[in-house]
């Protein structure tokens, strides 16, 4: 199966669909912000591994011990997705800290004061 196949986006959207209501619904752990989502899933083409990209709405703090809360629970969370997605193999989910959202919220922050000075400047 090659990495831009229909089946391997298939999987992707399917993986993530699935880890996010995991994520959302089943986890337990108050370590996890509940503010977590799940951005993007790539699964190796043979399906043995797993990245998973987490956005989490918080502090640095947070973000760390929600990363800490999903790694103590990857057993959990792979052993759900193998209840739920019929796959040869469930992937080994390796979570990624995406800081994109965080980043994006922030550049529009910068954006909105500088139009602010210029307001400002031609008054």
């Amino acid at each position: 199966m090659r990495k831009n196949s229909i089946k391997n986006i298939r999987i992707n959207q399917e993986v993530l669909r699935e880890l996010s209501s995991i994520i959302r619904g089943e986890i337990k752990d108050p370590r996890i912000n509940p503010m977590t989502s799940v951005v993007e899933v790539i699964v190796a083409p043979d399906l043995k591994t797993c990245k998973a990209y987490i956005s989490v709405l918080g502090d640095e703090e947070s973000q760390k011990d929600t990363l800490e809360g999903l790694r103590s629970a990857e057993g959990y969370i792979r052993r759900q997705l193998a209840k739920t997605i019929n796959l040869r193999n469930t992937p080994e989910i390796k979570f990624i800290l995406d800081q994109s959202i965080e980043y994006g919220v922030n550049m529009s922050h910068h954006i909105d004061e500088i139009n602010k000075e210029i307001d400002e400047k031609e008054d």
